[in-house]
């Protein structure tokens, strides 16, 4: 036993011990790499430069590149020591820390070593080729595209060195394109050709400009035709990028409508209440999540924004709820069958609810911090995909499913579709009715403030937001299909991406929302029961 303890602890030391040694030695012990920095530092003239560009393939990437930039920004520094030779140094706060060898230490004096502007840009490069080697994935990218576009011929054995062990197939993709985009320099109208096909085939946009230039050119035949059969490809890459964009914001506006209609598909498609107040309610869930995050950025400082959207969600559907049970106790239940007083009824309160919003938050817009955690996009074959808009299409999927499970696999869901149907009856039988609509306006309504927690991310919230959208609910409401949640999300979706297209077509986003509302009303006219109308037991269906 006592044997087997002993190897194990020899197996978890030794490592450690290692990686301990390893480190110490980065950090206090002499390296070559701070040696050659230092005889750079000390050197001047021509010798020096040349000093500085032999840095760029150091082998301490993170030591080079962090001394290079505090020289760039004159924040390295020279004293004597008792023997009267020059110690080069870098201040971290009160610290003085040598260069040579990494160790804190107390100068004597402190002499700034100033570098020129030529010595700047040569500085400057070597730290853009440091970080070809970088940990981080953007930040190699970010400089190896920033250096293949110099086109330096001296640049592409560093590009093949770093391609020989990249692992992270975003930067190995960028590597050959700035070997490529380098390559449009050559002297050898064959390396030049091939350089153009790698450029088609990698679909290298940023390229296209130099491909011209090429193209242009009609000294040589054959590097012409393959400079223009490369920008027919990259052509064709941005016409497949643009569609692909025009369809997502598409999907996007469509998810967004949909999450925004799909509780007036209740209130009105089901329950059959106009209500003009639908706006407000979306409103009611915007500055939910406003105030739930100057709550938790209160509570929490500023780490509390990264989490609070998760709480301003529910937040935002309960609010939204009450407000709405609110309204149903005191106006909707007085008006049911009622359409016209409904409507009228509504109108007023949106008016009221709009004045409150003004009078106690303020007519400005207010901004709502998008958390970092749906900042961004996910790029794919140079599509981009927001986090944001993503999260949105697939809460909006997850919202659809609840609401279809609600009305179809429960009792409460059996309950509204019978006094929806026939309140009378359901009356009759027992049900009650009240309750049953109370519950299902306060469900539509909290749906409602679910849309306006995600319109918070997408803009300011102000007291007319919901304005802005509660025409376009109705429209896709009434273009869905009354009382038909899957016409809901087909309208929706349709009127989504038609809406984006038209606005791309049109190039002009009024025109594009005119010619759809044309295109709706025509429909109408047709179809005047949507894509999915109600089917009824009457003799008039």
């Amino acid at each position: 036993m006592k044997f087997l303890l002993n190897n194990i602890f020899r197996l978890i030391m030794v490592p450690v011990l290692l990686c301990t040694s390893t480190l110490m030695a980065q950090v206090t012990g002499p390296s070559p790499t701070r040696q050659q920095i230092v005889e750079a530092i000390l050197s001047s003239g021509d010798p020096q430069k040349d000093l500085i560009r032999k840095l760029a393939t150091a082998d301490d990437v993170e030591v080079t590149r962090t001394i290079l930039k505090e020289w760039k920004s004159s924040g390295v520094y020279v004293t004597n020591d008792p023997s009267g030779a020059k110690i080069p140094f870098i201040l971290d706060g009160d610290k003085a820390i040598r260069i040579d060898n990494g160790q804190v230490f107390t100068p004597t004096e402190k002499t700034a070593v100033e570098p020129d502007s030529s010595l700047r840009k040569v500085i400057n490069t070597s730290i853009s080729l440091l970080e070809v080697s970088a940990s981080d994935a953007k930040q190699r990218i970010s400089a190896i595209g920033k250096l293949g576009k110099e086109q330096k011929p001296e640049y592409i054995p560093i590009f093949k060195a770093r391609l020989a062990k990249e692992t992270n197939s975003g930067v190995s993709r960028t590597l050959k394109e700035a070997i490529a985009i380098t390559q449009l320099k050559d002297a050898s109208a064959e390396v030049q050709i091939a350089a153009l096909k790698e450029l088609g085939t990698l679909n290298a946009l940023s390229s296209k400009d130099m491909v011209k230039v090429i193209a242009d050119d009609s000294s040589n035949a054959a590097r012409q035709e393959a400079a223009k059969q490369t920008i027919i490809s990259l052509d064709n890459h941005q016409f497949f990028i643009d569609v692909c964009g025009m369809l997502f914001a598409g999907l996007s506006n469509g998810a967004i409508l949909l999450i925004a209609a799909l509780g007036l598909a209740i209130t009105f498609g089901l329950m059959g209440v106009i209500n003009m107040a639908h706006g407000e309610l979306i409103a009611v869930g915007a500055y939910s999540a406003y105030f739930m995050e100057r709550w938790f950025t209160y509570a929490f400082g500023p780490s509390g924004v990264e989490y609070f959207f998760i709480f301003a969600i529910p937040f935002a559907f309960v609010n939204a709820a009450l407000v709405g049970l609110i309204l149903e106790r005191t106006v909707i239940q007085f008006l049911y069958q009622r359409p016209l007083e409904s409507l009228l009824a509504t109108m007023g309160v949106s008016l009221i609810i709009q004045q409150l919003f003004t009078l106690y938050i303020g007519s400005n817009g207010v901004p709502v911090t998008c958390p970092s955690w749906l900042s961004g996009s996910l790029i794919i074959n140079d599509v981009p995909f927001g986090y944001r808009y993503l999260f949105v299409i697939a809460f909006a999927a997850l919202i659809i499913f609840c609401t279809w499970l609600t009305l179809t696999k429960t009792p409460m869901g059996l309950l509204v579709r019978a006094v929806m149907q026939n309140r009378e009856m359901a009356s009759c039988v027992g049900v009650r009715t009240q309750r049953v609509n109370m519950m299902t306006f306060a469900f539509g309504s909290g749906l409602a403030g679910l849309a306006g927690a995600f319109l918070s991310q997408l803009g300011n919230v102000g007291p007319r937001l919901g304005q802005t959208h509660i025409i376009d609910c109705f429209m896709t409401v009434v273009v869905g299909g009354v009382g038909n949640i899957i016409g809901t999300v087909c309208s929706a979706i349709t009127i989504g991406i038609t809406g984006q297209t038209l606005e791309k077509v049109l190039s002009d986003p009024v025109m594009g929302k005119i010619t759809v509302l044309v295109a709706i009303i025509l429909f109408l006219q047709f179809k005047p029961g949507g894509l999915f109308p109600t089917k009824g037991r009457g003799l008039e269906d």
